[in-house]
């Protein structure tokens, strides 16, 4: 029997559910304290006076902090387990996100936005974690799919609220510190919800952890799946970043007249229809074999460079139309997205080491994370959305090349899987 199916047995399938919603209730809420940025960054513009390129300093380094945080706590995660890593990550989420509204410069808003994201970096990891304890082998892919919707739903839920509170506020303060006091109520539920980790577990990822920390990072980079999944994450990461980042932006310059705030709804698009996207390759996920996979992927890619490239001729006929393209774009990266720090990340070294493994993962993705702030502001600042559009057309192109090397093991590699 698979361990994880043994382990699984202990949790019956409707708790299993109700406790996967309790994790995408929780990111949501990191969420909420996440992409209130990209609502913001008309009003913080204006209230102090820059440019799209230093408020994308902002987006840079917090994404910079974030990938730190990835790449550090994650594997504390593995030792300390899930549930205890996942709601130290809320709190502190909660309290620099609401520490955000009192910045008084843009200085300070890097810096307690980007502290904001560097422990909101351990919720993913520490929610992989805890699944494969729930769920058996054949039901991962849809379980990590489902928990995947959390940033999706996150991101609709986050830009709705936040538009909503610009409304009523139209201060780019309330914007950034209000989500905190949802997430503070969120907190609270999950501790009363999730199981505490079993005394067992925890003392099996302690030992585990410190022996073969070391050792199993560099055994990793010798993992061909690993690298490809890495490569993709870098891809696909900088694609939505970006789209998190400036859609707002994007759709708001198509209609200088307009509202900011109704853009921020037109943009929910992006994360909406994300969840068709997530829940359409968790079905197919289980049902492809490895060449179909290749190629599905690859297809998927092309598609989305295809959306892109034309988005410069759709804009032109309004706003309306270019944010049901900007739909389309989430519609079909979202997918394969979803799979790259879920089961993915699983599958290369088991459950033991799943927050370590998934956190590499989108470390990888959030150094091109980095370069969707200020990278992609400065080259807007000076050629426009258009070119820009053209420029992740590319980007898009070279990311089905990638997916084709997907599920090429050696035999070592997938006898060590």
């Amino acid at each position: 029997m698979n361990p994880h199916d043994k382990e699984s047995a202990m949790v019956s399938r409707p708790r299993a559910w109700f406790l996967i919603g309790t994790l995408v209730m929780g990111y949501i809420g990191i969420y909420l304290c996440r992409k209130n940025l990209s609502v913001a960054v008309p009003l913080i513009q204006t209230a102090f006076g820059v440019g799209r390129a230093e408020v994308g300093i902002v987006a840079s380094i917090s994404t910079l902090a974030y990938l730190a945080g990835k790449i550090l706590l994650c594997p504390l995660v593995d030792r300390m387990g899930g549930r205890r890593g996942f709601l130290i990550s809320l709190i502190l989420v909660a309290v620099f996100g609401a520490l955000g509204a009192l910045a008084p410069s843009l200085f300070a808003l890097t810096v307690v936005y980007s502290l904001n994201r560097f422990f909101g970096a351990a919720g993913w990891g520490s929610m992989v974690k805890l699944v494969p304890d729930w769920f058996p082998s054949k039901s991962m892919a849809l379980a990590m799919g489902v928990l995947s919707l959390s940033f999706v739903v996150g991101g609709v839920l986050a830009s709705t609220l936040a538009g909503v509170i610009v409304r009523h506020f139209h201060t780019w303060q309330a914007v950034m510190g209000l989500p905190s006091v949802v997430l503070l109520g969120l907190v609270v539920v999950a501790a009363f919800i999730l199981p505490k980790d079993a005394p067992e577990r925890k003392s099996l990822d302690q030992k585990t952890g410190a022996k073969r920390s070391l050792s199993g990072y560099w055994r990793l980079f010798r993992n061909g799946q690993f690298l490809v999944v890495c490569a993709l994450s870098f891809t696909l990461t900088l694609m939505r970043e970006t789209f998190n980042t400036w859609t707002v932006d994007y759709l708001h310059t198509l209609d200088p007249h307009g509202k900011v705030s109704d853009a921020a709804f037109l943009s929910t698009l992006f994360d909406a229809l994300g969840i068709v996207g997530i829940l359409g390759m968790g079905w197919l996920y289980g049902r492809l074999g490895p060449g179909a996979r290749r190629w599905t992927l690859c297809g998927i890619m092309l598609a989305v460079g295809g959306v892109l490239a034309s988005l410069p001729a759709v804009g032109a006929y309004g706003v309306g139309w270019a944010a049901v393209a900007v739909g389309a774009v989430g519609l079909l990266v979202y997918g394969p997205y979803s799979l790259l720090a879920g089961v993915l990340s699983v599958e290369v070294e088991g459950k033991e080491r799943a927050a370590t493994v998934s956190g590499l993962v989108d470390a990888a993705g959030y150094l091109a994370g980095v370069v969707s702030g200020w990278g992609f502001g400065q080259l807007v600042d000076t050629y426009g959305y258009n070119t820009g559009m053209r420029v992740l057309a590319l980007l898009m192109a070279l990311s089905g090349g990638l997916c084709l090397m997907l599920f090429r093991r050696k035999p070592d590699e997938e006898a060590a899987a």
